[in-house]
């Protein structure tokens, strides 16, 4: 799997929206991955991304491979720290936290993680990732220590985006935080989307398809569902 971002890319000229499947592996019980799997393969889903906060078990590498045996969706990780790196996946966010001012999570880790990556073939899409205030502490706020950004302050958000394009991120993510109370506004991703060039992902409290829809009309390229996929494995049956 190749030029994972050349696809977003050309998805984004040709306005296709996309979608991503968040798995978290501490979640995930692989003697029912397959009814999992099974169900990601009748979702419109077009990516799949795997890490969380903490990850406390390690079965990142087992779950890829048992993904890739019955899905051909592309596999990106989307990982909290260096640990969380795997060959297996075919492309990897690096991700700088840009809405915090914590410097392990702005270099910190990414600095851990260079040489780790070095040694592999993963594609690496570097990705601004903006934490937005979603009404509740969620796990990335905690194990970060950083605060989100103001859900109302929307210049603040704007100008952390294009920061984040200026330093040559690739993906611009706003991020309510898994389990999040409320969504990244409606309001912030059009102001986000307008103002940048590079595709926008949007993700953090969305509970429906109406939410997912709204965010796409808002400008989001790419939407992701965690929690609420996990709480309900028919989430996108009709």
């Amino acid at each position: 799997m190749k030029n994972l971002y050349a696809q977003i890319i050309k998805a984004k000229t040709q306005n296709q929206k996309l979608l991503a499947i968040l798995l978290d592996p501490d979640k995930i019980d692989l003697n029912t991955v397959a009814i999992l799997i099974s169900k990601i393969n009748q979702s419109p889903a077009t990516h799949i991304f795997i890490g969380g906060s903490l990850v406390c078990n390690n079965i990142i590498d087992e779950l890829i491979v048992r993904i890739k045996q019955d899905c051909t969706l592309p596999i990106i990780l989307f990982p909290g720290n260096p640990s969380q790196i795997s060959d297996k996946a075919d492309a990897i966010l690096f991700l700088s936290l840009l809405s915090g001012r914590n410097p392990d999570y702005l270099i910190g880790h990414q600095v851990t993680a260079a040489p780790i990556l070095k040694q592999t073939q993963l594609e690496i899409i570097s990705t601004g990732y903006i934490l937005i205030e979603s009404g509740n502490e969620t796990a990335v706020e905690s194990v970060s220590k950083t605060k989100p950004l103001k859900s109302h302050d929307l210049d603040l958000a704007v100008n952390t985006a294009l920061a984040g394009e200026m330093l040559g991120s690739k993906l611009i993510y706003l991020e309510a935080g898994s389990g999040a109370q409320l969504p990244v506004p409606i309001e912030m991703i059009k102001k986000v989307a307008h103002k940048i060039e590079i595709p926008l992902l949007v993700g953090g409290g969305i509970i429906d398809l109406q939410g997912i829809q709204r965010a796409y009309n808002a400008g989001a390229d790419l939407v992701v569902i965690g929690t609420a996929f996990e709480n309900d494995l028919n989430f996108f049956n009709p």
